[in-house]
């Protein structure tokens, strides 16, 4: 009973990428983002608990190099995420459904949280 005439499902290489397929494939990576970044909140925590030479061993961490693009990336992630959230449970009311409304709030998610990371941490920075 093999019938080699039926199409293939569609699959991504097909499909045109548009924002809310990107947003929608974003706000699942910033949240697997923030699970894999919750450990450098624990151990900044933990690190101020037990004084300040696990503190200055965390802070060294932090300073560098690769931890500054680690918590540029959490930090990042936790304002998109929050704000695609937000976005979501709009939707759930049942506004913002239309096409230029679903485009307009998915742009206005994804430039806020770059302008608020960016505003965060060069306040922070100061």
């Amino acid at each position: 009973m093999s019938n080699k005439a039926r199409p293939l499902s569609p699959h991504l290489q097909i499909y045109r990428w548009q924002l809310t397929m990107f947003l929608s494939i974003l706000h699942r990576a910033t949240g697997f983002g923030l699970a894999l970044g919750a450990p450098l909140a624990v151990w900044w925590l933990m690190a101020a608990l037990n004084g300040p030479r696990h503190f200055d061993r965390f802070h060294d961490f932090s300073h560098s190099l690769i931890g500054q693009l680690m918590l540029f990336g959490w930090l990042f992630s936790l304002i998109f995420h929050f704000l695609n959230g937000l976005r979501h449970l709009v939707w759930d009311t049942g506004r913002w459904l239309g096409l230029k409304a679903a485009f307009a709030s998915g742009y206005a998610a994804l430039i806020g949280a770059a302008v608020i990371t960016t505003a965060l941490w060069f306040y922070a920075g100061t």
